[in-house]
C-alpha cells in the first residue's frame, strides 16, 4: 500500500473531476512547501542583510542613494551622480519608494524586507503556472525549488533594483497568457513597462508570436480577431508607459555605440562592464552582460532541455499525455528572448546589455522544463519499478530525488549568494551627517561608494557608479577621475587648489595605502583611466605627492587606512 499512496501524493495528476479533499489537500501540501523554502532561503539571505546596521546590497547604492531627496530635496544639490541615476531609474520604482518614503519607512530598510514579498509572489505564479502545464503538485514544488535556489545564487531577489520585479511579473503574465486574461495581460505590462520596460518587449513578441500557428507544416495566420486586439492594445499601453521613461532616461544621452565601447577599457576584462572578450565561446554563451547563457545555475536546470526530447516518446513516457497544449508558451519565450537578444547585439548599447533578455526568462523557462522532464521521468520509473523493482528500489530513488534537489544547496560554499556590502567606517558617516548639504568629498577609495547612502552626502566619483552607458554622464564622470587622479598625484601644490576650486571639493578621502605604487598598478578600475594612472605611478617613484605632505596637518578625521582632509586646510 506504501508505493501506491506514494504514487498518488507524488506523481498523481489533478483534474477537474479529481478536485476532491484529497486532491486539494495534495495541493495546497505542495504549494506550502513550495512557500517554506522559498521562505527559508529568504530569513538565510536576512541572516546577513541585518548583521550591521550599515548594511546594503551592492547595487541598491545606485538607485536607492538619490531616493533619499524624497524625504528631504535639499540633498544632493547639483550631484551629477544623484541627477544621472534618478533619470534612469524606472518611473514605477521611483513611485513605490516614494510612497515608501511618505509612509516614512527608511529606504534601505525597506530594500531588504521587499524580497520576501517578490518571493512569496514569485513562489506563487511558478507554482500555479506549472500546474496549468501539467497539473501534478510536486511539478510545482520542484519548479519553484529550482528558481528559488537559483535567484539565491545571484543577486536576482536581492539587489534592490528593478531588476528584482522581473520574476514575479513575468511568471505572472505567462500564467495570464495561459489563461488568457485580458485584464491580468494588461495590467502587467503595464506593470512591466513602469518598472522593468526590458521584459516588456519580450511580451510584446511573445503576443505576436501567438498571432500565427503551425499547421500541417505550413506557417498560418490566427482566424482569432481577440488576439490582434489584445496585441494592439498592449504595444498602446507599453508605448504610453515607456515613452515618458524613454524621454526621462535621454538626459544623459545617447548611449555610446558599440565601436568606441571596443576602445575603451571599461568594456573589457576588468573593467567596469566587462563585455567584450577575446574568447568568443564566453562572449556569446557565458557573459555576464553579452551571452545568451550567462549566469544560469543551478545546474539543474539543465535538465528542462530533455523536456521536448521526452514529449516526443509518449509510448515511453505516459505522463505525457497529461502535459497541456500551454507547453508551447515556454519555446515561445525561448524565441522572444532569443530574437530580443539579438536585436539588442545588433543596436548595442541602445537596448542595453543583450544578456538580460535571455538570463532571467531562460531560469525561469527551465525551472518550469525541469520539474515537467524530472516528473515525466520519475513516472516511468515508477512504472518500471513496480513491475521489475522492489519497494525498496523505488524509496530509494525518492531518496536520490530528494537529496539531489533539497540539499543541493548544502553543498555550496555560500548560500544564499547574496551581494550585501557593509560600511566599515560608521564614525565617518556619523561625521558627515554633521556636515552641511552641499559639501563634495573627492575620493579614490572603495569606501566612497558607501557615504552617499549611509550618510547622504555628495561624492565626485566613486567606482560604483562609474557606468560607462550614457555619453553626457561618462563624459563628465571620467573626466574627474582624471582629474582626481592627477591631482591627487601631483608635486604641485596649485594644481591641487585648481582641481579643489573647479568642482568645490570640500573633504578628500585618503587611503594611506594610496600613496604606495601597487595602489595604482593593482587597481583595476584606476587602471581604466589613462594617461592618468600611469602618469601617476611614475611621479610616485620620483618623489611625495604634496597631498601626502599635507595630511598630519589637514586632517578631521582618521582611522587606520583612511584620513579625512579638509580642503579649506590645504587652500
Amino acid at each position: 500500500m506504501l508505493i501506491p499512496q506514494l504514487q498518488k501524493v507524488l506523481i498523481t495528476p489533478i483534474t477537474q473531476k479529481s478536485m476532491q479533499n484529497q486532491s486539494r489537500l495534495t495541493v495546497i501540501f505542495w504549494y506550502s512547501l513550495s512557500l517554506t523554502f522559498a521562505i527559508g532561503y529568504i530569513l538565510m539571505g536576512w541572516s546577513q542583510a541585518f548583521s550591521s546596521k550599515y548594511i546594503v546590497s551592492d547595487d541598491a547604492r545606485e538607485y536607492i542613494s538619490w531616493m533619499y531627496r524624497y524625504f528631504n530635496p535639499d540633498l544632493f544639490p547639483g550631484d551629477l551622480i544623484a541627477d544621472y541615476f534618478q533619470s534612469v531609474t524606472p518611473i514605477g520604482y521611483g513611485i513605490l519608494y516614494k510612497i515608501i518614503a511618505a509612509l516614512n519607512i527608511d529606504l534601505t530598510f525597506f530594500s531588504k524586507i521587499f524580497p520576501i514579498v517578490l518571493g512569496l509572489i514569485t513562489t506563487s505564479y511558478c507554482f500555479v503556472v506549472c500546474m496549468q502545464i501539467l497539473p501534478v503538485p510536486m511539478v510545482g514544488f520542484i519548479a519553484s525549488l529550482l528558481l528559488n535556489q537559483s535567484l539565491c545564487m545571484h543577486d536576482d531577489l536581492f539587489s534592490a533594483t528593478p531588476r528584482d520585479f522581473i520574476y514575479p511579473l513575468f511568471l505572472a503574465f505567462l500564467y495570464y497568457s495561459i489563461r488568457s486574461s485580458w485584464f491580468g495581460i494588461i495590467i502587467v505590462i503595464a506593470l512591466q513597462s513602469l518598472i522593468y520596460p526590458l521584459i516588456a518587449f519580450i511580451d510584446l513578441l511573445i503576443l505576436f508570436l501567438r498571432l500565427f500557428c503551425w499547421q500541417n507544416g505550413q506557417i498560418k495566420i490566427s482566424q482569432s480577431r481577440k488576439e490582434f486586439i489584445l496585441f494592439a492594445a498592449a504595444i498602446m499601453i507599453a508605448g504610453i508607459v515607456i515613452l515618458p521613461y524613454a524621454i526621462q532616461s535621454s538626459q544623459f544621452g545617447p548611449v555610446i555605440t558599440a565601436a568606441v565601447a571596443r576602445t575603451m577599457p571599461e568594456y573589457w576584462h576588468g573593467g567596469r562592464v566587462s563585455y567584450f572578450s577575446h574568447n568568443m565561446i564566453t562572449y556569446w554563451f557565458d557573459g555576464r552582460d553579452s551571452g545568451f547563457l550567462a549566469l544560469i545555475t543551478p545546474p539543474q536546470l539543465l535538465l528542462g532541455l530533455l523536456l521536448p526530447i521526452l514529449l516526443k516518446f509518449p509510448s515511453h513516457f505516459l505522463l505525457t499525455k497529461q502535459v497541456k497544449d500551454s507547453v508551447k508558451l515556454l519555446p515561445q519565450v525561448v524565441i522572444a528572448s532569443l530574437i530580443m537578444f539579438f536585436t539588442a547585439h545588433a543596436l548595442a548599447f541602445k537596448l542595453h546589455w543583450p544578456s538580460r533578455y535571455t538570463h532571467h526568462t531562460f531560469k525561469m523557462v527551465l525551472a518550469l522544463a525541469a520539474a515537467i522532464s524530472i516528473t515525466l521521468i520519475l513516472d516511468t520509473t515508477f512504472q518500471w519499478l513496480k513491475q521489475n523493482g522492489s519497494q525498496i528500489l523505488i524509496l530509494g530513488t525518492i531518496m536520490i530525488l530528494v537529496a539531489g534537489l533539497v540539499l543541493y544547496p548544502n553543498s555550496l560554499k555560500v548560500f544564499p549568494k547574496i551581494p550585501y556590502v557593509e560600511g566599515k567606517v560608521p564614525t565617518l558617516y556619523s561625521f558627515l551627517q554633521k556636515q552641511p548639504q552641499n559639501i563634495v568629498i573627492a575620493s579614490t577609495s572603495s569606501e566612497a561608494d558607501n557615504i552617499p547612502i549611509f550618510a547622504q552626502r555628495t561624492i565626485l566619483v566613486g567606482k560604483e557608479y562609474a557606468l560607462p552607458i550614457h555619453t553626457k554622464y561618462y563624459a563628465q564622470f571620467r573626466q574627474r577621475m582624471l582629474d582626481l587622479i592627477n591631482a591627487q598625484y601631483t608635486e604641485d601644490i596649485n594644481q591641487i587648489k585648481d582641481f579643489i576650486q573647479k568642482y568645490h571639493v570640500t573633504f578628500w578621502l585618503l587611503e594611506r595605502s594610496a600613496f604606495i605604487p601597487e595602489y595604482i598598478t593593482k587597481n583595476t578600475w584606476l587602471q581604466q583611466y589613462q594617461p592618468a594612472a600611469q602618469q601617476a605611478n611614475a611621479k610616485l617613484q620620483k618623489a611625495l605627492p604634496v597631498l601626502l605632505t599635507l595630511i598630519n596637518s589637514c586632517a578631521v578625521f582618521e582611522t587606520d587606512n583612511l584620513v579625512f582632509l579638509k580642503t579649506e586646510c590645504i587652500k
